[in-house]
């Protein structure tokens, strides 16, 4: 979705690599970690439709992410605190729908198209991404 920072488009830029955390909130304790490599598919991307389709179609919808995965662990979740879900939050997808693509494609650029370190982000029409070394 858009936001207010486009962090994990930066952080995929060479080296492409990406750690999911999953904690359990209620039940017992666990943690469990997915390690990988991680590819931005863009929307004009040829395979944007496989990937996308998977998701409900939202107006601030951004990218997606695809991750292979190399590593999988798990580990206690002991320090992990005891939440209750209530709801999911509304407010990012109705501020989204006031807005007209083109108001979404400036506001992308103004606040997605670097990370808050200054690295490029990929997102079309932004800086191309700074080689790592």
């Amino acid at each position: 979705m858009t936001g207010s920072g486009n962090e994990t488009a930066a952080h995929i830029l060479p080296p492409p690599r990406m750690t999911l955390m999953f904690c359990a909130f209620e039940g017992p304790p666990l943690i469990l970690r997915l390690y990988g490599q991680a590819r931005m598919v863009q929307p004009d991307a040829p395979d944007r439709a496989q990937w996308a389709d998977l998701f409900p179609a939202l107006s601030g919808a951004r990218q997606v992410f695809v991750l292979d995965l190399d590593l999988v662990q798990t580990s206690c979740g002991m320090a992990v605190p005891r939440l209750e879900y209530r709801e999911q939050r509304g407010e990012l997808n109705a501020w989204a729908e006031r807005r007209t693509p083109e108001e979404l494609g400036a506001y992308r650029q103004l606040k997605n198209s670097a990370s808050i370190d200054g690295f490029p982000t990929g997102l079309p029409g932004g800086e191309p991404p700074r080689t790592v070394s």
